[in-house]
């Protein structure tokens, strides 16, 4: 099957497009992309050096939902289905897999990273990560009328919230915080909401935080006016009058930042959660003591377990995830302009690449 892709060949250069043949092997399929999200991870692999693990040249992208349209033996009842493809794909064999550690399974597949991704025509990938999604165009099941390219950011954007906030056991009695309310945060604090949690969500940028307080956030709280003190009350002064004390209180740190990173570990109380969602390069001097005088706890999240993913595309369809004020659409021949738009902060919604045949 003839691919058409977009390539990174080195390190900030501008992406090229470049034709390669993709045929699925035993349990594999490949998948025509319908959208492809631009995660603040492609940007790092892009801008920042960030190695990937595997060689350059290397098709970026792993935020994909499309239709299977190749499928290799023992994976033929994919056929012709709509899905959406996990941004990591652990192997469910291995030693850390059979004890519910596939995040760091050593055989995972991360598109764009250890195959090519999504930013091309079609993707190969395992069949056994795949998400299948319900008829769209069935009113009853897709009552927002949502399309299969809106459903791309499920695969990280909203998936690693997800896991995240799952893991840290956020209940309806609990704070949770979110520093860094773009991205990955804008979905956390939709994530957290629905579990009837109290939501404060930190930011630099006014409109995120008036996105986020149409959709889930009680509180929003500006950095680029507030210093961390004055940040640190008003979280405080928010739990106080809601009667939740530090170790009802669940940090995550969703801006892939030095300054979000050191605000979400200032906040760490007594008996407190701090969940490290965003990644950035850049190295961080902390107290790291905190964590014990308080005792404390520090996660990090590598995207989220397949076995989510059916639950979360149910939350989108049902209306308790908002999609569509959070996201635009763009073709796919606009990527190396889109990434120039992400990395000098001139646009401030998730962007879904689109394949001209798929507009």
């Amino acid at each position: 099957m003839k691919v058409t892709g977009w390539v990174m060949t080195s390190p900030a250069a501008p992406m090229v497009l470049e034709e390669r043949d993709e045929r699925p092997g035993p349990g594999e399929v490949v998948v025509k992309v319908a959208g492809c999200g631009v995660c603040h991870t492609d940007l790092g692999f892009f801008y920042d050096g960030v190695p990937t693990r595997r060689e350059l040249p290397l098709t970026l992208g792993h935020e994909v939902s499309g239709t299977v349209t190749g499928a290799g033996a023992g994976a033929e009842s994919w056929q012709g289905r709509p899905v959406v493809v996990p941004a990591v794909i652990p192997c469910g064999k291995c030693d850390a897999c059979r004890h519910g550690h596939g995040g760091i399974c050593p055989r995972q597949i991360f598109p764009g990273n250890d195959v090519h991704g999504g930013f091309a025509t079609h993707l190969r990938v395992p069949a056994h990560g795949l998400c299948p999604v319900p008829d769209l165009s069935d009113p009853a099941m897709n009552p927002r009328g949502l399309t299969l390219p809106h459903l791309s950011v499920i695969a990280d954007a909203v998936s690693t919230p997800f896991q995240a906030v799952q893991r840290s056991g956020l209940a309806s009695t609990d704070l949770a915080v979110f520093v860094g309310a773009g991205g990955i945060g804008g979905f956390g604090v939709q994530v957290a909401a629905a579990r009837g949690a109290r939501v404060v969500a930190i930011d630099q940028d006014a409109s995120r935080l008036e996105l986020v307080a149409r959709h889930g956030a009680d509180l929003t709280l500006n950095s680029a006016d507030l210093d961390f003190r004055a940040i640190k009350q008003a979280v405080k002064s928010f739990a106080a009058e809601h009667g939740i004390p530090t170790w009802r209180t669940r940090i995550f740190e969703m801006s892939g930042s030095p300054g979000g990173q050191a605000t979400a570990f200032g906040l760490v109380g007594h008996g407190g959660y701090l969940g490290v969602v965003g990644f950035t390069p850049a190295k961080l001097e902390l107290r790291l003591s905190n964590l014990m005088a308080f005792d404390a706890t520090a996660q990090g999240n590598w995207g989220c377990l397949p076995e989510h993913y059916p639950a979360i595309v149910s939350l989108v369809l049902a209306g308790k995830i908002a999609l569509e004020p959070f996201v635009e659409f763009r073709d796919l021949t606009t990527i190396n302009q889109t990434f120039s738009d992400i990395h000098e902060r001139r646009t401030s919604r998730r962007v879904i690449l689109v394949p001209e045949e798929t507009t």
